[in-house]
């Protein structure tokens, strides 16, 4: 079954407990991001784990194999759940990451690889001495990932049903930009509704403001569940 995450875009651990609160148990799965750990530290992971929901650590490292195989260990004994690195580190950063992620026992998260950031068109390839277009190089990227260790991928709504078919039906595939229909897409450009993120292969949906800014975020969260648990009947 595919899995809701919300995105914590707070900036303090005071806001964090505040929301996980407010949506109490409409909602088990939390992402942090750079901006909420580098305001508030590994303590803000440790107040979302202290009421018994997984945690998305999304730090997107990319870094020698050594540092990223000890921040993946670090990420275990805080007890995250999904952790992120960046694909373009490589073969043996890969690898070391996944790796260390196997030492960890019962305590492994699952690591997922950020292909190509959506920030990022073709011009910007070109400046990086990228030769592939955007889509040929998230799946080359993707398919390195999996293949030293990673255990899926981060990618658009635009890019999961392809990439479904590129790396099997075990590889987890997480989607932010999900948008329930109607709502504000705000700064996204690829955007897809919950249904159709299900239905193309997602198994984790990233949402942030539909529920966080919502007048009743249990309801919206709950609307979104019931979204994706009838795709998948």
């Amino acid at each position: 079954m595919s899995e809701l995450i919300v995105a914590l875009d707070v900036s303090s651990t005071a806001e964090v407990e505040e929301a996980v609160e407010r949506l109490g148990d409409a909602v088990s799965f939390y992402k942090i991001g750079l901006e909420l750990f580098s305001a508030a530290g590994p303590d803000v992971v440790r107040a979302v784990k202290a009421r018994g929901k997984k945690v998305f650590l999304d730090l997107k490292l990319h870094d020698i194999p050594r540092t990223v195989e000890r921040a993946v260990l670090s990420g275990a004994d805080l007890g995250v759940d999904l952790m992120t690195i960046h694909a373009s580190g490589g073969r043996a950063m890969i690898k070391a990451a996944a790796d260390a992620a196997a030492q960890c026992g019962e305590r492994a998260p699952k690591i997922l690889a950020v292909t190509v950031l959506t920030s990022l068109d073709q011009s910007d390839l070109d400046d990086l001495g990228v030769s592939r277009e955007p889509a040929a190089h998230v799946e080359a990227l993707g398919r390195l990932a999996c293949e030293n260790g990673a255990d899926g991928i981060v990618c658009s709504p635009m890019e999961v049903a392809r990439m479904r078919s590129v790396l099997g039906e075990d590889a987890l595939l997480c989607t932010p930009g999900v948008r329930p229909q109607g709502a504000d897409v705000g700064d996204q450009k690829r955007v897809a509704t919950p249904a159709q993120a299900v239905k193309d292969g997602s198994t984790h949906l990233v949402v942030g403001r539909p529920i966080m800014q919502a007048a009743d975020p249990q309801a919206a969260a709950r609307a979104i569940v019931a979204e994706m648990g009838a795709v998948e009947g």
